[in-house]
């Protein structure tokens, strides 16, 4: 799964990496190392620009909320639990078939963060010991320090309790799609503890490599089987993973210090 990332990069960076051609300086979010669900992150999609005569789609870097709420729905008190869609079901559960096949983005960031329950731990709840074992968070990225470009879904709900010209009268919200963990070894492992991204958890961000971006985003391909060719995992041994604080374990906290390597898992958690 997808329940927490950073998100470092700069929107001018960020314009230069997806060749964004319009982001509203007014709309800028602080760095943030510790992006919990309905916070407002960045996306970038293709969407045709409000009151502009031209119906081509512009790549634009928005500002959304993370924690999808369908546009029929009633409320939007589900949005905190629909943060990721699963790659393998996404184009036919009823929260998510309509924004797969229409409006699809890009939801970059540094990494994600991810929590393993440490071998010991997990032997002291078989045996009744200890009831919630500590789990050791690993920061994953791309070994060669790329952004991670996680797949992504957006939607806008209509809150009718607000009259039209009211700010908050529409929700822009997105979800992270996420597929099956690799098995495969890690371009960059833990000197101790996992050695592929499924040693930490089964289900992980699907990352598109570039070479996707430009096919993902477009709003003119709705054809569901050629979608779904685009949610193949990207090709194997491009991710590192390195276990960091448990201090990211609390979503008060936040900053670069968050990404700091650990030599190792921290005592009480050992893998």
């Amino acid at each position: 799964m997808c329940g927490r990332y950073a998100a470092s990069r700069r929107p001018e960076d960020l314009a230069g990496i997806f060749e964004i051609d319009k982001w509203e300086p007014e709309e800028t979010l602080a760095p943030d190392y510790n992006v919990a669900p309905t916070k407002e992150v960045y996306a970038v999609l293709d969407r045709p620009l409000k009151d502009v005569e031209d119906p081509r789609p512009v790549r634009q870097l928005r500002k959304l909320k993370w924690g999808l709420v369908p546009s029929w729905a009633k409320t939007p008190e589900g949005g905190a639990r629909m943060i990721n869609a699963r790659a393998e079901t996404v184009h036919e559960k009823p929260s998510y078939r309509r924004a797969f096949t229409a409006r699809r983005c890009i939801v970059p960031a540094d990494g994600y963060y991810e929590w393993v329950t440490g071998q010991q731990e997990r032997d002291l709840e078989v045996e009744g010991k200890k009831k919630r074992p500590r789990k050791q968070p690993y920061f994953v990225l791309p070994a060669d320090g790329s952004v991670f470009a996680m797949a992504g879904l957006y939607e806008f709900w209509r809150d009718r309790t607000l009259p039209d010209d009211h700010p908050q009268a529409w929700w822009a919200t997105c979800s992270v799609i996420t597929t099956e963990a690799e098995r495969t070894p890690l371009a960059v492992a833990p000197a101790e503890g996992p050695r592929a991204l499924a040693d930490i958890h089964p289900r992980m961000p699907l990352m598109l490599t570039p070479d996707r971006w430009d096919a993902w985003l477009d709003p003119s391909r709705t054809d569901v089987e050629d979608l779904r060719s685009l949610l193949e995992p990207p090709p194997a041994g491009l991710m590192r993973a390195y276990p960091v604080s448990t201090a990211v374990s609390n979503v008060r906290n936040n900053g670069p210090e968050l990404l700091k390597e650990l030599e190792g898992p921290e005592e009480g958690t050992l893998f």
